[in-house]
C-alpha cells in the first residue's frame, strides 16, 4: 500500500513521484508500505499551507482548540492496540512497550488539551496609580517538527499538541524509519477536526529537514535526534533567528551504592539498559557500582541479561526486540568491537544474532561489559543499542564525578537507602532528569523533559514547560489615569 503526504487537508503524493519502502526490522520480508520521497518543493507547499491556516487558527479560542485535542486523545485511546501493533512492526520495540508509547501520546494530548482553559499569564500591581499590568501568551506562527524513530507517536505528541493548543500551525517531518505511526497520529488529528493546513505531514530525507530549518516562514524548529544533526539544525536556523528547541543525545548513568537493594538495582538496570533495545536517549548505558557490592551486582546482572529473550516484538514472550535498522545494528557491532579493543571485559552477549528466527532481522545479544574505565569510548559515546558498561566507584563523590564526566546531561539515577546520599546526588548530578531507586527511564508527561550540556539547548518538552517553546510572552500595560505617567520616573512624586 502507498501512503501520501498530508498538505492543506489533503493526502497527496510527492512531486518527485518517488517512494521509499518501510520494512519490519524484525523481519525484512514484511513490507509495511510505500511512503513519499518528498522534495524541498513539497516541504515549501506544506509551509505555505500552514502559513495560510495560521491566520485563522490563531484566532480560534484556546478552549475550542482544546476540544479538538480532547477528541483526538480519545480516538488514540480507542485505537491503542492497532497503533501499537503498527509501531512494533515498523520500529521493532516489543508490543508492551509500543502500547506504552501510544499511551504517552494519549496522556500528553489530554494534558495539553487541559491547558486550553489555562495558558496562564500573570497579573501584577503596577508601580503607578490607575494602571493595570499583565502578561499573556501569544502563538509564534508556523512550527516545524522533526522527530526520531524510537518513540514514533509519543515524541510527535510532545511537540505537535502543545504547538496546536497555543495557536500555532505545524509542518511535521517524521523519521523515515517510522512514517506509519506518524500517519496514524495525523489521521487522528484530521478526524478529530483539526482544520485544513493546521497540521501538515511530509515524509522524506534530509533535504526536507533542511527546508524546515531554513524557510523564512518557519518561526519555531523543534527537533529530537542526534547531537550531530541537532547542531546542523541549529546552525541552519540561526541566520534567521528562529526559535530552536533541541533534544539530543544522552549517556545516562545508574549509580549503585553499597547500601542499595541489589535485587531492585538489577531489575532497574535491566529495564533501563535493555528496554527498547537500548534505543532510548534516556537509556541506562552506564552503571557505576560501589566497589563493596560490585562483584555481587555483576554476578546477578549478567545472569539476568543472559536470560533475556530476544526476538520479534509481536511475540509476547520476547523481552528485547531488534535494532531499528541495519545501520543501527552496525553501530552496535562496531562499539562492541571498540569495547573489546579498549580492554573492557565482555561479560555477556557481544554478538549479532543472524541464524534461524533471526535471519531476516537486525538482532543483537544484550551485551554487558565489566571493568570499564570512565575514559573508554563505550563509557563516553552514545551507542543507542543493547550495550551496558559497568564501572567501579569508591564513594558517592566518585560516582557523581564519573556520572558527570560525559558531554551529555539528560538522565541519572541512584540506588541507595540513605536519604542523605540520595539528596546529595540529586543536587550534584548535572542532568535534566534524576531518579532515586528507579532506572534512568520512565519520565511522565506532566513534568519537564530534557537535559543539559550537549543533550539540549535549554528548552524543555512536556509539562507546562513545553508551552514556552511554542508561545511568546507579551506584557501589557493599560493606563486609565487620563494622563502621561512615566515608569521609574513619576513614582518619585507619589
Amino acid at each position: 500500500m502507498t501512503f501520501n503526504n498530508y498538505i492543506d487537508g489533503r493526502w497527496v503524493p510527492s512531486r518527485s513521484g518517488k517512494v521509499f519502502e518501510n520494512r519490519n526490522p524484525a523481519d525484512q520480508r514484511d513490507l509495511i508500505g510505500l511512503f513519499q520521497e518528498s522534495t524541498p518543493e513539497d516541504a515549501s507547499d506544506a509551509i505555505a499551507a500552514a502559513a495560510r491556516a495560521y491566520r485563522s487558527w490563531r484566532l480560534v479560542p484556546a478552549p475550542r482548540r482544546a476540544e479538538i485535542l480532547f477528541r483526538a486523545a480519545q480516538i488514540i485511546a480507542d485505537r491503542k492496540e492497532a497503533f501499537a501493533h503498527d509501531m512494533t512492526r515498523e520500529m521493532g520495540k516489543v508490543l508492551e512497550e509500543a502500547r506504552g508509547d501510544v499511551q504517552e501520546a494519549v496522556d500528553m494530548t489530554y494534558f495539553m488539551a487541559g491547558e486550553g482553559r489555562r495558558l496562564y499569564g500573570q497579573t501584577v500591581p503596577s508601580e503607578l496609580p490607575n494602571k493595570f499590568a499583565m502578561s499573556i501568551r501569544q502563538p509564534v506562527g508556523v512550527c516545524s517538527v522533526i522527530t526520531p524513530w524510537n518513540f514514533p507517536m509519543a515524541i510527535p505528541s510532545w511537540k505537535i499538541v502543545p504547538a496546536l493548543v497555543c495557536g500555532n500551525t505545524v509542518v511535521f517531518k517524521p523519521a523515515s524509519l517510522t512514517p506509519m505511526s506518524a500517519i496514524n497520529f495525523v489521521r487522528v488529528l484530521e478526524e478529530a477536526g483539526v482544520p485544513a493546513g493546521v497540521v501538515n505531514l511530509v515524509t522524506g530525507g534530509p533535504e526536507v529537514g533542511t527546508v524546515l530549518a531554513t524557510h523564512p516562514d518557519i518561526s519555531v524548529v523543534s527537533f529530537t535526534g542526534s547531537t550531530a544533526v541537532g547542531r546542523i539544525v541549529n546552525q541552519h536556523a540561526a541566520s534567521s533567528f528562529k526559535k530552536v528547541h533541541l533534544e539530543m543525545g544522552g549517556k545516562n548513568v545508574v549509580m549503585i551504592m553499597d547500601d542499595a537493594r541489589l535485587d531492585l538495582a538489577v531489575e532497574g538496570c535491566l529495564w533501563g539498559g535493555f528496554g527498547t533495545t537500548g534505543q532510548r536517549c534516556t537509556a541506562a548505558s552506564r552503571v557505576v557500582v560501589h566497589e563493596k557490592v560490585y562483584d555481587a551486582f555483576v554476578e546477578q546482572f549478567v545472569a539476568r541479561a543472559k536470560g533475556l529473550r530476544v526476538g520479534n516484538g509481536l511475540d509476547a514472550s520476547v523481552q528485547v526486540g531488534p535494532s531499528v535498522s541495519e545501520g543501527q545494528l552496525s553501530t552496535v557491532v562496531t562499539y562492541v568491537g571498540i569495547g573489546r579493543t579498549e580492554g573492557a571485559r565482555l561479560l555477556a552477549g557481544g554478538h549479532r544474532l543472524a541464524d534461524g528466527e533471526y535471519a531476516n532481522g537486525f538482532f543483537h545479544e544484550p551485551t554487558v561489559f565489566g571493568d570499564v574505565t570512565p575514559s573508554m569510548r563505550i563509557a563516553q559515546e552514545e551507542i543507542f543499542g543493547p550495550v551496558v558498561a559497568v564501572m567501579r566507584c569508591r564513594s558517592l563523590e566518585d560516582a557523581v564525578a564519573i556520572g558527570n564526566g560525559v558531554e551529555y546531561g539528560l538522565s541519572a539515577s541512584i540506588y541507595t537507602r540513605d536519604v542523605d546520599q540520595a539528596f546529595a546526588a540529586m543536587r550534584d548530578m548535572y542532568t535534566g532528569i534524576f531518579y532515586v531507586n528507579a532506572p534512568t527511564i520512565g519520565a511522565e508527561v506532566h513534568l519537564p523533559f530534557g537535559g543539559t550540556k550537549a543533550t539540549g539547548n535549554g528548552h524543555r518538552e512536556a509539562g507546562t514547560a513545553a508551552l514556552d517553546v511554542f508561545s511568546e510572552w507579551k506584557s501589557i500595560y493599560v493606563d486609565f489615569s487620563g494622563r502621561l505617567q512615566r515608569a521609574q520616573i513619576d513614582t518619585e512624586n507619589l
